[in-house]
């Protein structure tokens, strides 16, 4: 926790940091009131440094929230609260894990909870309030459990359905909308509504727990189940928003059609229903699994679950991987459409000697489509508005670059030099389009995750610029 946060207090741009001061093997932020925090070289890539204290003041700190405590900023009690609670979450969820060598996951849902360590910059990466530890050994995925999804019977006119909703989720005039039992017991229960798995008309759904906790996937296999999770996970309240099932079946149409110009190296997986009892605290979605899109013999795997395997460590493959995902993504982006490409809704396809192939992306919740572009490129435009639909180039370019050049490639890397290396050679071939340029001059944009958590007063997401790792950290420059 205090790697991370020692990371984003080095890059984002924090209204009390007024300094930034590079030395021999170490940096010194100078803070507003005279003080100064000192500790080592920051590599805003990293994903396997250890950071184990800072001197503020003088005085040593080995706790992160107990090190925002003693920063004493606005809103530090609440984020200091949170530090506590990722901390004790992350070290139960690296106590629960099997010693000794494991072998290769044989399913798709069992290399999701190969991730214990959650997101890998952000200080929350394991922040769950509201859950208990026994609710997390019960329903985290990276403890494994198998989790039983409750079924809430809605009178169909109460209900906005949209898609294809199956008919074993339907009980006669009635939709059947799946619950996440920690939903039921802490939510609805209030409502009459639910208070455990297998409840309304008949049994649950027995499911595995997918890297973001509230999404499932079937014991008996089928569609992938999203269910609204009303807490803070991380940074985000994990509800189903009523524009989000209201535009699922015309993204998802969209979407897939748009794969028809990537030569077969984009798959979406498809929004298959999508229901909300008009409240985002009793909604779910319902989509097709990755594992639809490999062939005999070829794994899907969520990026995220690839960070110090074997093949991440080789630098011939992680530059294959670059090349294919960069070119991938940044040609959609000019077509019109920017990816959320984060190592969670990013996967790629395997071949049988581990060769990336092509590449799956998952829930389209968040990303955003441009109109202009899709004209451009003599593409229909969906008939949508609201928040998905953007031509501010700024916005697009974030929203990619953001969470696949700085969040996954990075992360999968490992450290600033890696990820040069690979992101040199992806560029390498990359089309020489304006935003391959914008890419080229950095330097990059990302969330500033911890800046968001210290402005509750404030809507929409933060930015940091992170240094274009080709071009090096650099030495000695105030970056205040």
């Amino acid at each position: 926790m205090l790697t991370r946060l020692w990371r984003a207090l080095a890059f984002e741009p924090l209204p009390w940091v007024v300094g930034r001061e590079h030395g021999h093997g170490s940096l010194t932020l100078r803070l507003t009131g005279g003080r100064r925090l000192e500790g080592p070289p920051a590599d805003p890539y990293a994903t396997t440094a250890h950071v184990s204290e800072l001197r503020l003041d003088g005085r040593v700190h080995r706790q992160a929230a107990r090190l925002v405590t003693a920063l004493d900023v606005p809103h530090g009690a609440a984020f200091a609260a949170e530090l506590d609670d990722s901390t004790a979450s992350l070290a139960l969820s690296r106590a629960g894990q099997p010693a000794g060598p494991q072998k290769e996951p044989a399913t798709g849902w069992e290399w999701e909870q190969r991730v214990v360590d959650g997101h890998p910059y952000h200080p929350n990466c394991r922040s769950r309030p509201g859950f208990s530890v026994a609710e997390q050994l019960a329903y985290a995925p990276e403890h494994r459990p198998l989790v039983g999804l409750g079924l809430v019977p809605v009178r169909a006119e109460e209900c906005l359905v949209t898609g294809d909703w199956p008919r074993e989720l339907r009980d006669g005039g009635r939709i059947l909308v799946p619950v996440h039992p920690w939903q039921a017991r802490h939510v609805l229960k209030g409502e009459g509504r639910a208070d455990a798995a297998g409840t309304g008309a008949g049994a649950g759904i027995a499911a595995h727990p997918l890297m973001a906790l509230r999404t499932l996937a079937p014991a008996d296999g089928g569609a992938h189940v999203k269910t609204a999770l009303s807490t803070r996970l991380t940074s985000s309240v994990r509800d189903i928003s009523g524009y989000s099932i209201e535009t699922a079946a015309v993204v998802s149409a969209f979407a897939h059609d748009l794969t028809a110009r990537l030569d077969g190296r984009l798959h979406i997986t498809r929004t298959l229903g999508a229901a909300t009892a008009h409240s985002p605290d009793l909604a779910a979605v319902l989509r097709e699994p990755p594992e639809a899109y490999a062939g005999p013999g070829e794994r899907v795997v969520p990026v995220a679950a690839l960070a110090g395997t074997a093949l991440a460590r080789s630098p011939s493959w992680r530059a294959a991987f670059a090349r294919l995902a960069l070119s991938v993504c940044l040609r959609v982006l000019e077509l019109g459409v920017a990816l959320e490409g984060h190592g969670q809704n990013l996967l790629v396809v395997l071949s049988p000697t581990g060769e990336p192939l092509r590449l799956v992306y998952r829930d389209l919740a968040d990303i955003r489509i441009s109109p202009e572009r899709l004209a451009r490129h003599g593409l229909a435009v969906p008939p949508l508005s609201g928040r998905l639909v953007t031509d501010d180039e700024l916005v697009l370019r974030r929203k990619l670059f953001g969470s696949l050049i700085a969040g996954a490639l990075a992360s999968t890397a490992g450290s600033a030099a890696a990820f040069g290396e690979d992101l040199a050679v992806a560029l390498d071939g990359a089309a020489p389009t304006a935003d391959t340029e914008a890419l080229r001059a950095g330097p990059l944009p990302v969330k500033a995750l911890t800046l968001m958590r210290l402005s509750p007063g404030v809507t929409g997401d933060r930015w940091a610029e992170l240094p274009h790792p080709p071009t090096g950290l650099g030495s000695g420059s105030d970056r205040g």
